[in-house]
């Protein structure tokens, strides 16, 4: 099982209501969750791991995870609330206003953790990992798992929502030294980073111990980075919607391929063929495309591809 750890929230996404005033529609959503969402749909045996709340908005989480064929009996159920985000779109792209103070999915605890090696793959990312007290959980998690099951990690980076970018940035690095597989959009890559060529950053995260390292740019397409290949795949052509949800569907799509192609060990990505790699980054850019040409975070259906 592929399991999916991290922050589960109401995405308000802006709408125009019958009497033509600006309202705010409430969606299933967060990264992390989006991910899940996407790997089940796409087939994966997927499950999912947070702190949901039992109040109203809490059960359109969970009624979207069962709906798509994520186990979600990991999640951590309490009646603090669910976090909110409002969403604000400029040309497609999203920013966000995030309400997150003592809510269900923030106030996790070392006591509500999975069992170990309840999955053979273990995903993080997004604001999970820059909150606490749940940032210092799913990074136990992480350490946890690490070495004996893939964990792969996608920071998916806020600027706006961290306060303390010392604290951040370390968290991330050491996260990144323990995964097998790091993705990160551009901006993300330049926001840890620096400057510089795409290709010259990404390696350099490569050589801090990862297996296999991938880059997302928008409509250019994917990077997907090995110690062996270094392969880029065009991002096919569609009218854009919204980008929520994109990268979200992107790692999906990439851990959904490498699992159909029994490659999602540490052993089997230590030494991924090229074909493989390729299958896995064209599965993700496809998958993408679907999710950023229609409203809010709606991962495809295998028969959509």
């Amino acid at each position: 099982m592929i399991i999916a750890c991290g922050e589960a929230l109401i995405d308000m996404l802006p709408r125009t209501s019958t009497l033509g005033e600006p309202a705010f529609a409430p969606h299933a959503g967060g990264a992390v969750f989006n991910t899940a969402v996407a790997l089940g749909r796409l087939g994966a045996k997927a499950g999912f791991f947070s702190g949901i709340s039992t109040d109203m908005l809490g059960e359109i989480l969970i009624a979207r995870l069962a709906e798509s064929g994520v186990d979600h009996r990991l999640c951590a159920r309490s009646d603090r609330p669910t976090t909110l985000a409002l969403v604000k779109l400029v040309d497609g792209h999203a920013s966000y206003a995030f309400y997150d103070e003592n809510t269900a999915g923030r106030m996790l605890s070392p006591d509500d953790l999975p069992p170990p090696a309840a999955g053979n793959a273990w995903f993080f990312g997004g604001i999970s990992l820059v909150a606490e007290p749940c940032g210092t959980v799913y990074e136990a998690l992480q350490a946890r798992e690490a070495g004996h099951a893939v964990t792969m990690i996608d920071p998916n980076i806020r600027p706006g929502f961290i306060t303390d970018e010392a604290a951040c940035r370390a968290r991330i690095g050491r996260m990144i030294a323990r995964a097998d597989i790091v993705k990160l959009s551009d901006e993300d890559l330049h926001w840890l980073a620096g400057p510089g060529d795409v290709g010259e950053l990404a390696r350099a995260i490569l050589d801090q111990g990862p297996r296999l390292v991938c880059v997302t740019e928008g409509a250019r397409g994917a990077r997907g980075l090995t110690r062996d290949h270094d392969l880029h795949l065009p991002a096919p052509a569609v009218t854009v919607v919204d980008t929520v949800g994109a990268g979200d569907t992107f790692n999906a799509g990439l851990l959904a391929a490498l699992d159909r192609a029994g490659r999602l060990d540490r052993g089997a990505l230590a030494t991924l063929d090229a074909d493989t790699l390729r299958d896995a980054l064209l599965l993700g850019v496809r998958a993408a495309a679907v999710t950023v040409a229609r409203a809010g975070a709606n991962p495809p259906w295998s028969h959509e591809l």
